[in-house]
């Protein structure tokens, strides 16, 4: 048996790599997506009060900490037994959309961007955001900025961009000024006229190249998870989640119910958790036959949400949905949900900033500490955040479980990268470009490992193997 490793991941949040074994033949036995690092944030969360979790969780990712901030902020009202003021859900709302936009120009862009604007072959030197600079300067421009807008919005709305503080329990701690309000409208009508400009100029200039790669590398079927309105359009702040099985039924809940839909499996060879459904039957990654395997991330919104709330949004998701039905399951569609979403939260942004209570005066409401549970959720760029605490009758942590939008893709990336690799390695041949679409099946996901690594017990596997000069193993030491 031969295996083939490709470490590390690249041009991903986070680390990993991916061990490929392969048959006698050649051919591919079983892969691994090795997720090596650990973040130990549900542990040393105990016995913190509540109220200083929503700054401290921001530390957990510095790509999407306003997601984390804000999932924290909203399990703090359910522990405090308080709901926000309306100018305090939407300034909330306003800096989760503008955080999104950000977020989206990063991952396909910088990221994604250059396997389909160099190319899957292109050399790793230009493949690469300073390939994409140095082929297409305009562009190259055109993007930085529109990043670098979010990133000024942010800091004008809320005095941080990174690493936030502003959301507290019971609301938000300063009002948006209408002097603050005036200056963000041109910058987010800016980020709305680029956000226009990416998805037109995908749609023109890449997937249609793609096309046939995009229907075969990384496909599996899934079940997807979202946020919806009671209505059933799409919402990143708040909502019920929709659970959709591979053939689009679905059912929903409310976020405190999670636990009665999802369940947490754990693997010896990753410190990443792998939810599933639990009504679907047992755990399986078995690419012929899956049990209880959903996706979450931009194409699961996309897929069970049935509208946009924004005009040109809903005009983008019914041309994507003539394309390629609903559920569409091409793994490499994220990225195409992606922009639609872009264009929404972009659109949304404006929306708000229009709105004459976006500059009201009540932001927060008063709380008390008490012996409470609260689970508080958004959806993050990768998808559904759930945050789940218990205090004790002095507001102080006794139980913390978090679940990140990469944590509910581990076991579909699995699937993909072992779909893509037993597509495209036959008979023990292999180059670059190949191991780069194995790659490019992990990027679609946009996953944030640092997010994701947390342990169910609070242990930590360690083995130790001791060996001699000729690299004998003589003892192994294990916890």
């Amino acid at each position: 048996m031969k295996t083939i490793t490709i470490a590390p991941v690249t041009r991903i949040e986070g680390h990993a790599k991916v061990t490929i074994n392969l048959d006698d033949s050649g051919n591919v036995a079983d892969t691994f997506v090795n997720v090596v690092e650990l973040r130990g944030f549900e542990k040393f969360c105990i016995g913190r009060p509540v109220e200083e979790l929503p700054r401290i969780v921001t530390s957990i990712c510095g790509v999407c900490p306003w997601h984390h901030h804000l999932a924290s902020a909203k399990a703090n009202d359910a522990v405090f037994g308080v709901t926000p003021p309306p100018t305090g859900i939407k300034l909330r709302d306003l800096c989760q959309s503008i955080a999104f936009c950000s977020d989206k120009i990063l991952h396909f862009f910088f990221l994604a961007g250059p396997d389909f604007v160099m190319g899957p072959d292109a050399d790793y030197s230009v493949r690469n955001v300073f390939g994409i600079v140095q082929s297409n300067p305009d562009l190259g421009k055109k993007v930085v900025h529109a990043r670098q807008l979010g990133t000024q919005m942010l800091g004008i709305a809320s005095g941080k961009s990174i690493h936030p503080v502003t959301a507290v329990p019971g609301g938000f701690s300063k009002p948006l000024t209408e002097a603050e309000r005036d200056k963000l409208l041109p910058m987010a009508n800016e980020v709305l006229e680029f956000a226009k400009f990416a998805i037109r100029f995908a749609k023109e200039d890449i997937f249609p190249k793609y096309l046939d790669t995009i229907n075969i590398l990384g496909v599996i079927e899934t079940g997807f998870l979202g946020t919806v309105t009671d209505d059933g359009t799409l919402n990143v702040y708040d909502g019920k989640a929709r659970l959709m099985k591979p053939d689009g039924s679905y059912e929903e809940f409310p976020y405190d119910q999670y636990t009665e839909y999802i369940g947490e499996h754990i693997e010896p060879w990753s410190y990443v958790k792998f939810p599933y459904a639990k009504k679907w039957g047992e755990f399986s990654m078995d690419l012929d036959n899956p049990s209880g395997i959903y996706r979450t991330n931009t194409l699961a919104r996309i897929n069970v949400c049935d509208r946009m709330a924004t005009p040109l949004a809903q005009a983008e998701l019914e041309e994507f949905r003539e394309k390629f039905g609903r559920p569409a399951q091409q793994t490499l569609l994220y990225h195409y949900a992606r922009l639609i979403e872009l264009v929404y939260n972009a659109e949304h942004v404006v929306e708000l900033l229009n709105d004459p209570e976006i500059t009201g005066k009540e932001t927060r409401v008063p709380v008390t500490p008490r012996a409470a549970r609260g689970v508080g959720c958004v959806e993050a760029p990768r998808g559904t955040l759930i945050h789940d605490y218990e205090t004790d009758e002095n507001g102080l942590i006794t139980d913390v479980n978090i679940i990140v939008g990469t944590t509910h893709n581990m076991a579909p990336i699995n699937m993909s990268v072992k779909q893509a690799a037993k597509t495209l390695i036959k008979d023990g041949n292999y180059d670059q470009g190949i191991l780069n679409r194995v790659e490019m099946a992990i990027r679609a996901y946009d996953p944030c490992l640092s997010c994701a690594t947390h342990k169910l017990d609070g242990t930590i596997p360690v083995k130790v193997e001791i060996r001699d000069a000729c690299g004998k193993v003589i003892d192994t030491i294990a916890n």
